[in-house]
């Protein structure tokens, strides 16, 4: 027989970072309307690595609406695309990466279409997208969550991974597809969609400030008093 032993303390910390963060920081809610397609926050993940997302959202709108289709943009040379990305950190590198996604999207849907993807489970359509080039789990929970799929799907980059790992509630050695596994069963359970996308954002913005990789300034950190590393700094 099992024990029952009741909610994980950590849901509780995950809410009260929230409240913090909001108070910190305002609100980070994504419009309805602001939403992309999935193909879209596809595209911006592939060729986003190390890439401020101003930048990586101004590259995936600038290849569509140059070759007016992702089957255009796939049907291109990866010089050609390398030179379109040249705002992105590692050029090369994403080009390639965009050009081999697209194409096994294409070889195996026809065109590059995730809609058969909003009838599907959540975990299922994630290890679907992961089967791709190119696609680990921070880009395949970013098309789940950010897009106008809106699923309940943490969204972890490199910010809220070291956020999770510093305050205990996640291994200190935990890599993102740990970091997911062991956060989304943590999860408050009324928390919407939004709420996780808000929950990463916010995060994003601690990361960016307070929470560096290096020399983390602690002392002015609003959720100090709920972190491992915080409370013994």
């Amino acid at each position: 027989m099992e024990l029952d032993l009741g909610p994980d303390p950590r849901s509780d910390i995950l809410r009260a970072m929230q409240a913090e963060l909001i108070a910190r920081f305002g609100r980070i809610v994504r419009p309805p309307d602001k939403r992309r397609t999935p193909e879209w926050v596809l595209v911006h993940g592939v060729i986003g690595a190390q890439t401020r997302t101003a930048a990586s959202n101004a590259s995936t709108d600038a290849l569509l609406a140059e070759y007016g289709s992702w089957e255009a943009v796939a049907a291109a040379p990866v010089a050609e695309l390398e030179a379109r990305l040249a705002r992105q950190t590692f050029p090369a590198v994403a080009a390639g990466r965009l050009k081999a996604c697209l194409a096994a999207i294409i070889a195996e849907r026809g065109s590059v279409d995730l809609r058969h993807l909003s009838n599907v489970p959540t975990a299922e359509a994630m290890a679907w997208l992961e089967r791709l080039p190119g696609i680990a789990r921070k880009v395949s929970a970013g098309v789940m969550n950010a897009s106008t799929f809106e699923r309940r799907a943490m969204v972890i980059d490199g910010h809220h991974r070291r956020i999770m790992q510093r305050m205990g509630i996640v291994p200190a050695r935990a890599d993102t597809a740990r970091t997911f596994d062991t956060l989304m069963p943590l999860v408050p359970a009324e928390w919407s969609a939004a709420d996780m996308d808000e929950h990463h954002l916010l995060l994003k913005s601690l990361g960016q400030t307070a929470c560096r990789p290096r020399a983390p300034r602690c002392g002015g950190c609003p959720v100090r008093a709920l972190c491992e590393t915080g409370r013994t700094g």
